[in-house]
């Protein structure tokens, strides 16, 4: 991003420019708006207000309504906490009674905002000057206070502040990073916020042995998919174990004094398929207790129960009865009862559901769902009904 363009844009009369880009570009390709502005403006003014107009519309599903009138860069979009997730870890910090958060890696300020919106005196640090720029662009606009500023993470004095936050970058110039100490900052940095109230934004895949026993592991899924984990220490941490589901009624949320365990079984009347932050926390047998039900295989995230539930934390069906798990009598079967269209969920086996689909060439008018998965240790077809 050109720094310069960006800091014309929020001139009086960038905004003009990027008020009558966003506008011509609901009617026309990016080339004709682009080649029509051009006639008025530089090239690099244009370039600065298409690209918002284009990360804006992008950003959308991240940020809702607040979406129009913040500001972006292609990669700190990316990056960017979703803000329901970030507004859940805002409201966390409040119940805590912290007044006080600096953002170690603010990027563009998703989480600063989040903050700012829960009362919270926030302030960020960036390596990036780029992300800096945008960052604050994004509290004046939408009218939010803080400081950000252009600085090393790992050389800033954190402890005015009654909590540290930080998003390490987990993405180097060769993709994505798997090691944590790889992470920029790394995770031996990481580690010494641990020392104090601090929560890290780390990647869903973490592993349950790098996390500290005094340290609470939290995976957030967001409409049903696992957005993040974060990583609560000093008194903020609570549990050890924790999984928030974020729906269109609320959030709810699961930890470990909630896991009683449970036992393997037969199916019964019900299976429930536990959302992707319940597996991740690895909470499966907490679900099946509260739906007082059981494991149908001690290595598979599936749960069944004679008793129909409603629960946030798993999707629910009925099990209407168990078709052949070979293919070739599967495909018999599934045209015997007229069925077209078929959705597959599959847990535990070596099965691509398109690829499988393809070769069952249904041609029925009925519509059905099949669960593939193990039970007891052998592969199993059920044939269900969500409710």
């Amino acid at each position: 991003m050109d720094l310069d363009a960006f800091a014309w844009l929020l001139t009086d009369d960038g905004q003009r420019l990027l008020a009558r880009a966003t506008e011509m570009a609901g009617d026309g390709s990016a080339l004709a708006v682009q080649t029509a502005l051009r006639k008025d403006e530089t090239a690099e003014h244009v370039a600065a207000a298409m690209t918002q107009v284009d990360l804006r519309r992008k950003a959308g599903a991240k940020f809702g309504d607040l979406a129009p009138k913040m500001y972006f860069t292609p990669d700190g979009l990316e990056q960017a906490t979703r803000l329901a997730v970030a507004h859940h870890r805002a409201a966390r910090l409040r119940a805590f009674d912290a007044a006080s958060v600096i953002d170690l890696g603010c990027g563009i300020g998703g989480d600063l905002i989040a903050s700012a919106r829960a009362g919270l005196t926030a302030a960020g640090v960036d390596h990036d000057p780029e992300r800096v720029a945008v960052a604050q662009a994004n509290l004046d606009a939408l009218g939010l206070p803080g400081a950000v500023t252009v600085a090393d993470a790992t050389g800033v004095d954190h402890s005015p502040f009654d909590v540290a936050y930080a998003d390490p970058a987990r993405r180097g110039a060769q993709g994505r990073v798997f090691s944590a100490e790889g992470w920029t900052p790394p995770w031996s940095w990481v580690e010494t916020l641990f020392a104090r109230d601090a929560c890290v934004k780390v990647a869903p895949g973490i592993p349950h042995d790098l996390v500290p026993d005094d340290v609470e592991a939290e995976w957030v899924s967001d409409r049903g998919e696992v957005k993040e984990a974060a990583l609560w220490s000093g008194s903020l941490a609570s549990t050890h174990r924790r999984a928030t589901v974020i729906g269109e009624r609320g959030l709810a949320t699961l930890t470990s004094e909630d896991d009683p365990g449970a036992d393997v079984g037969a199916v019964a009347e019900f299976l429930y398929e536990p959302d992707g932050a319940v597996i991740r926390a690895g909470l499966v047998t907490a679900v099946a207790a509260g739906v007082q039900g059981h494991l149908v295989d001690e290595h598979i995230a599936y749960v069944t129960s004679s008793a129909s539930f409603e629960t946030p934390f798993a999707r629910g069906y009925q099990v209407l009865e168990e078709l052949p798990y070979r293919e070739k009598q599967l495909k018999a079967a599934l045209r015997e009862r007229g069925i077209g269209k078929l959705t597959i969920k599959k847990r535990g086996v070596q099965v691509v559901p398109e690829q499988l689909r393809k070769r069952l060439s249904l041609s029925g008018s009925a519509e059905a769902t099949i669960v593939l998965t193990r039970v007891a240790g052998e592969g199993t077809c059920l044939l269900v009904q969500p409710f």
